[in-house]
């Protein structure tokens, strides 16, 4: 296997030089070595992980005090050397369709933002995984945010959290098992480029998949890439998620004023590195995201060119009605013209969904996220000479 492609950025380490360690975020070999390291002897190592897992993980129990099946002299031991935190919620926006966009703040003071989209027998989380993004997609409004740092697995988890704990969808202990799910998927589609942070991506999502804990499905988890090729293969070997691609474009030219990533890993190379993918099959096909832009990327040839470039790989096309952002230098397709766009692919055996924008009165759309505190305007031309437009 190649060396892990991970950005030189720092993340905030999980132990401050003094004060108790936070919990949340450890898998079960990491806080079965915590516990130890802090004086829970290594017999019962293994049975006291999977008590407090349970308790963090399957009841949202923050208080070690309320873990009644652990002696009370251990509960004290556990309260001196441990915390149990999550992100804390700076603000709540409830769009007219019910969208919530949370922005919360984690170690540094630095703050992202969270959206949690509700649907008919589903709800789904757009989770950050960065604070800012490195990519500069030129359409999207976080890429005009600088990258300041990966996110710890902790922050990632803490979101999914965050959001259980608003939801008010923690089981009570002893309660009959309830099987319906307010948040019951997850999309790695929030700010950042969930492959430059493989590792604390990773980790996250094995404790949200986790059966004694948050247990959501791996096919319950989408993780979105703008093509970071040589760690594609991994997501599916390390996690086993389905996989989105933000895909935008149809020949090099234009991908690389759209997703500059696309200079080091072409059109030719992503879609090679897709066909070798090891879960690729028609029951857990590859979604391909593609914005539509008037005049940039919609044409009927588009639409052809993109049908055959895919040909081969179980896929779907998303198709996404730009969501504009104060200063962005696109404009969205007209229905027609989407429509006409989606037709295509449908009629070559595709399945090819309009998404519907969600939130946008909120600026929670795809997109459109960017943290209050980083919001800093530049003006429309600014940004499209930096896309070479």
């Amino acid at each position: 296997m190649s060396a892990p492609i991970t950005q030189d950025v720092m993340t905030i380490p999980r132990k401050l030089p003094e004060g108790p360690v936070n919990l949340v975020g450890l898998t079960r070999d990491q806080m079965r070595d915590t516990l130890i390291a802090h004086g829970t002897p290594e017999k019962q190592a293994k049975m006291r992980t999977n008590q407090i897992w349970q308790w963090i993980y399957q009841w949202g129990v923050r208080d070690f005090d309320a873990m009644t099946n652990l002696a009370k002299a251990y509960r004290a031991q556990l309260a001196e050397n441990f915390v149990i935190e999550i992100p804390e919620v700076v603000s709540k926006q409830v769009s007219t369709d019910g969208t919530r966009k949370y922005l919360v703040r984690i170690a540094g003071g630095h703050e992202v933002e969270v959206v949690y989209i509700p649907e008919e027998g589903r709800g789904t989380l757009c989770v950050s995984s960065q604070v800012g993004c490195t990519l500069t997609c030129s359409f999207c409004h976080t890429g005009t945010q600088k990258l300041v740092r990966n996110l710890t697995a902790a922050e990632i988890v803490g979101q999914v959290m965050m959001a259980r704990d608003d939801l008010d969808e923690w089981p009570v202990p002893g309660a009959p098992k309830d099987e319906t799910r307010l948040l019951s998927n997850i999309v790695l589609m929030g700010m950042g480029e969930p492959l430059y942070n493989f590792d604390n991506v990773r980790d996250a999502m094995k404790i949200v998949m986790d059966g004694e804990g948050i247990q959501l499905s791996r096919r319950r988890i989408t993780l979105s890439t703008s093509g970071v090729v040589p760690e594609i293969a991994r997501t599916a070997e390390e996690i086993g998620c389905l996989l989105a691609v933000s895909f935008h474009a149809t020949t090099d030219a234009v991908r690389d004023k759209l997703v500059p990533i696309n200079k080091r890993w072409n059109i030719e190379t992503l879609l090679d590195a897709l066909r070798e993918y090891p879960r690729l099959t028609n029951s857990e096909r590859i979604t391909f995201e593609y914005v539509m832009l008037d005049g940039i990327n919609d044409t009927d040839d588009d639409a052809r060119r993109l049908v055959k470039l895919i040909e081969g790989i179980p896929a779907k096309v998303n198709l996404i009605p730009f969501n504009e952002w104060p200063g962005a230098p696109y404009k969205r397709s007209s229905n027609n013209r989407i429509r006409a766009f989606a037709d295509i692919i449908y009629k070559a055996g595709y399945a090819s969904p309009i998404r519907t924008p969600r939130g946008e009165d909120i600026l929670a759309a795809c997109g459109q996220l960017k943290s209050a505190t980083e919001r800093a305007r530049k003006s429309r031309a600014e940004i499209a000479k930096e896309a070479g437009l």
